[in-house]
């Protein structure tokens, strides 16, 4: 397949397509408990720091898990599914290409600390859920809904690319101090050899209410 930019494809020939239905455009997002953290020495840009926090955050009552996100500046509109880590220590991709999903072993957005949402970038049929989401830029907004019928409001920081290989485990995972969000999917050249994109894209938001 001839080079493509981070998060587009023109489409897939047949047999590619049948190794992206049965191997997924699946995040390769190694969770803490999977493995170390990468060497500091190999990232691929500086040194990720909380933004200031922009609002305080409202508490999520116990049993209060997300059900919906929504991407004004995308068009994005998706219900979640709850994804769980698989054998190899990743998280599962979504079930279904055009729904996002929130990683239901980590933070439920809101909550202080960072949750994971992930998506595929395209599909055997074409563009998936989070086919734009390289378009996203530091200011725009991400609303998560909650099961309890309230919004929780995240502002874009930042984006990264990062070789799976080289996975910012984390940047992405580590605690901090103010609820944040990422939201991840595959990006780079596809590898017939492995069934999966080379890379990662990683976007980082924090809470504004």
């Amino acid at each position: 397949m001839t080079p493509r930019s981070p998060a587009r494809s023109l489409g897939l020939p047949a047999w590619l397509a049948l190794l992206l239905l049965l191997a997924g455009c699946a995040p390769d997002a190694t969770t803490p408990e999977s493995g170390p953290a990468p060497d500091p020495a190999a990232a691929t840009g500086p040194a990720y720091q909380d933004p200031a926090p922009r609002a305080s955050a409202a508490e999520v009552p116990d049993g209060v898990v997300p059900t919906r996100v929504r991407i004004p500046r995308l068009g994005v509109d998706s219900t979640l599914e709850d994804l769980a880590v698989g054998a190899d220590g990743r998280i599962t991709p979504p079930v279904d290409w055009q729904r996002a999903g929130w990683y239901s072993g980590g933070v439920v957005p809101g909550e202080v600390g960072p949750a994971v949402l992930a998506g595929h970038v395209d599909s055997p049929d074409g563009p998936a859920v989070f086919w734009d989401l390289a378009d996203l830029a530091a200011g725009d907004e991400v609303v998560v809904t909650l099961s309890d019928g309230t919004d929780r409001t995240f502002t874009v920081d930042r984006a990264l690319h990062a070789a799976k290989a080289e996975f910012p485990t984390s940047d992405v995972y580590r605690p901090t101090p103010t609820p944040q969000l990422r939201l991840i999917t595959c990006s780079g050249d596809w590898d017939p050899a492995t069934g999966h994109y080379e890379d990662n894209l990683v976007v980082f938001a924090s809470a504004t209410a």
